[in-house]
């Protein structure tokens, strides 16, 4: 109908109308083209064929319950397409937290949080948390620095990782598996509240730190359109080979590091070359390989799992770790080369990523180029150091961020 069949005042009423459509901001039409997902856990199934290229959005809901962000103005749980070990097309699953108020101009700045180990059941995915959840004590720590962030008006985007809560198996440590999970989850951020600008950082702790520096790594020639300014690591998982080695010579139950061990294992069955891992673990290892599907890492280290076996018993007698050491290498973020800032932050009393690891990590990347700032924290371990070191985080990134 035309304007001129209208009265006057419906006339002007209709210009006026389309005068404020023009101004509402673009995220009310791209969030009126996101599928919305299913309710429960149906909504980590991908349907069979995913179209599009890696950071489209599958579909997307609200985020309710631990996940949620009391600092943000909105929280969504989204699923997303990436691409997996296999090279092929995958979902992969994480949230999406932007910060209340008006968007700057150029947009918000993202961070991209790259989690903690939690384990490689789905149940153990982050954007499942719930205080009943058995991985919630290694995923709810960091929730006080993330909305920090949020109120410092960044954009806090969290990938679960491949096949954590989405359909295969999770690549635990296999950078860059994890590394497209967290820029991949960007741009599908991006597509759901455009809104999010192209200024990029990356933060990450433990095997997120590990992933932090390998998303870093990939992310211009992954994602040319962002605008990458630094990446903070806290006690990045760092000198695997090393660790794995060391380990063999621990002959009581392991606890918390066979249960860990679990991880490395059976993560690197999934990388190249393949680890042949029913010819490298021990027999009482091979039984235990279906917990790591089904349990997160504190009950994979309990007594009646992999925490009941001492590390020295993992693997087999005699066998050929070749294949082992050579994924091992490679998904080491020593071996990496970075061209934007780096913030390294470790705890001294750290027992699970232990500081002078970290201080051969900070010399092996200045030696490939990277420009990187070091702070360590008197008596403070893997997870109590956030207290301190997260402030400094916060400063960092928002200078970056200008």
């Amino acid at each position: 109908m035309s304007d001129r069949a209208l009265p006057r005042p419906a006339a002007a009423a209709a210009l006026a109308l389309c005068a404020l459509a023009a101004l509402l901001p673009l995220s009310s039409a791209s969030a009126a083209s996101v599928k919305k997902g299913p309710a429960g856990l149906a909504f980590y199934t991908p349907p069979k064929k995913l179209s599009g290229t890696h950071g489209d959005i599958v579909w997307a809901r609200k985020l309710t319950g631990a996940p949620a962000l009391r600092s943000a103005g909105a929280n969504t749980l989204v699923l997303y397409r990436s691409t997996g070990i296999s090279g092929k097309a995958i979902a992969v699953s994480g949230t999406v937290s932007i910060p209340k108020g008006k968007a700057p101009k150029g947009g918000w700045p993202v961070i991209t949080w790259t989690h903690a180990t939690t384990g490689s059941a789905d149940i153990c995915a982050p954007s499942r948390d719930s205080a009943s959840n058995p991985a919630h004590a290694d995923i709810d720590y960091v929730y006080p620095t993330l909305n920090a962030w949020l109120q410092k008006g960044f954009a806090v985007v969290r990938t679960d990782y491949e096949g954590l809560g989405t359909p295969g198996p999770h690549p635990y440590l296999i950078g860059a598996s994890e590394g497209r999970g967290a820029i991949d989850i960007v741009r599908a951020a991006r597509k759901l509240d455009p809104r999010i600008g192209r200024t990029l950082l990356i933060g990450g702790h433990s095997q997120g730190g590990q992933a932090a520096l390998f998303a870093a790594s990939l992310s211009r020639a992954w994602a040319p359109e962002l605008k990458l300014k630094g990446v903070v690591a806290v006690a990045p998982a760092s000198h695997i080979k090393t660790i794995v080695s060391l380990a063999s010579s621990f002959n009581d139950p392991g606890g918390s590091l066979s249960g860990t061990g679990a991880l490395f294992l059976t993560g690197a069955s999934h990388g190249k070359p393949a680890v042949d891992l029913p010819a490298l673990l021990s027999p009482a290892a091979n039984a235990l390989v279906p917990d790591v599907e089904k349990k997160c890492l504190s009950d994979l280290s309990k007594a009646d799992s992999w925490g009941g076996l001492a590390p020295s018993a993992l693997l087999k007698p005699g066998a050929d770790q070749t294949a082992l050491q050579a994924v091992l290498t490679v998904n080491d973020p020593e071996t990496l080369k970075l061209t934007v800032p780096v913030l390294l932050l470790q705890g001294e009393a750290d027992s699970a990523v232990f500081s002078f690891f970290t201080d051969g990590l900070e010399a092996s990347l200045k030696a490939g180029g990277a420009t990187v700032e070091y702070m360590t924290y008197p008596g403070k371990g893997h997870y109590d150091v956030f207290g301190v070191a997260g402030p400094d985080a916060t400063a960092w990134l928002q200078a970056r961020a200008g």
